[in-house]
């Protein structure tokens, strides 16, 4: 069985592309967006420091030393934290708890979203465990009598090894499931979304350590080595976020540069959440100035808020661009001769010469 082809090429006969967008759906988007709002994207941003947080605090552990104990302690304690509201996000965004349960019937290694509801599972008791074990090191857990003697016997340190690709997991997987869908913003540059969301995941994780660890007075030492990956972290997602807005183009890039969602990226993402916190944290690195308590801690809060604009605008944008025609045909038409029907989801092949 042969299918037409149902995009019509960029001009015709003198029209645009949006007149001919705009009569062949009637106004209609050619795609159905997903329904994800704000609980899709608080999971998406406290997921992504909780699996990176845990990973560098168990990096940590295994380097050793007085100030990378610091950041162990403080990593698996917000790991932990960020991990609790996890679940309860995504069950009232699927409606009923069943649905979540349902996801754990099955492994579908080709499907981001079966692959991510087991990442979060397997992760969730590898970063329980952890808190635990910190819990128990720091004499909270007395009340448990012999079983704290217990939680301290387990080699918590290969334990955590064995945890971290979880974490690095979880931090990237959100950017693969939104490329995995047929939304032209999204899927566009599918195979850099997973490294973007893990280095906005990484940036956000190393802020958060940098903050917790400057407001209980921690070592400078400790301070400076988190600063110094916070920097690198947030240079790695800005040449990303380059890379991916320069591949997008004009069209299937015009949420990301017109309207509200496009000086959001512009100063929120860009100005505030990145350029700000390399400046402050930065400038005073290359000069060897002793880091400040408030500095630091303007910077941390500073990269945390860019890391919430950031899922926010990739999500609002990622529904701009799925209700837009120009942006799906455009993107079917960079494809290859052969497009695809994002309604049917069939590979759409000319019809054969007669």
């Amino acid at each position: 069985m042969t299918y037409k082809r149902v995009w019509q090429s960029p001009k015709r006969g003198g029209r645009s592309a949006s007149d001919e967008s705009a009569e062949s759906y009637y106004g209609v988007a050619p795609i159905h967006k997903p329904h994800w709002k704000w609980l899709i994207i608080a999971y998406f941003y406290l997921g992504g420091i909780s699996g990176l947080s845990y990973a560098i605090a168990e990096i940590a552990e295994v380097a050793g030393g007085a100030q990378n104990r610091a950041i162990t302690r403080a990593g698996r304690y917000i790991s932990f934290g960020t991990l609790l509201p996890c679940p309860v996000l995504l069950v009232f965004d699927l409606g009923r708890p069943e649905r979540f349960l349902n996801m754990l019937r099955v492994f579908k290694l080709r499907s981001p979203m079966s692959v991510g509801t087991w990442v979060l599972v397997v992760f969730s008791a590898f970063c329980t465990w952890a808190a635990l074990v910190q819990a128990a090191q720091d004499e909270l857990l007395n009340w448990f009598g012999a079983w704290t003697y217990a939680i301290k016997a387990v080699p918590a340190r290969w334990v955590g090894v064995m945890g971290a690709p979880f974490g690095f997991l979880l931090g990237g997987y959100t950017g693969v499931l939104l490329a995995a869908t047929a939304v032209p913003l999204w899927t566009r540059n599918a195979l850099l979304m997973g490294p973007l969301f893990l280095a906005s995941s990484a940036s956000n994780s190393t802020a958060a350590l940098t903050l917790a660890l400057s407001l209980s007075k921690a070592s400078h030492r400790a301070v400076a080595r988190l600063e110094r990956l916070e920097v690198f972290s947030l240079v790695t997602e800005l040449g990303l976020l380059s890379l991916n807005r320069k591949r997008l183009g004009s069209t299937i890039g015009r949420p990301l540069s017109a309207g509200s969602t496009g000086r959001l990226y512009r100063f929120g993402v860009h100005g505030v959440g990145i350029i700000a916190p390399l400046v402050l944290t930065a400038v005073p690195m290359m000069t060897g100035l002793r880091p400040s308590p408030r500095r630091t801690a303007l910077s941390s809060l500073l990269a945390l808020s860019g890391g919430v604009m950031f899922r926010y605008v990739m999500v609002v944008a990622g529904h701009r661009s799925a209700d837009d025609p120009q942006a799906t045909f455009e993107l079917t038409q960079r494809g290859s001769q052969h497009s695809i029907d994002p309604i049917s989801g069939v590979e759409a092949r000319p019809d054969p010469p007669s």
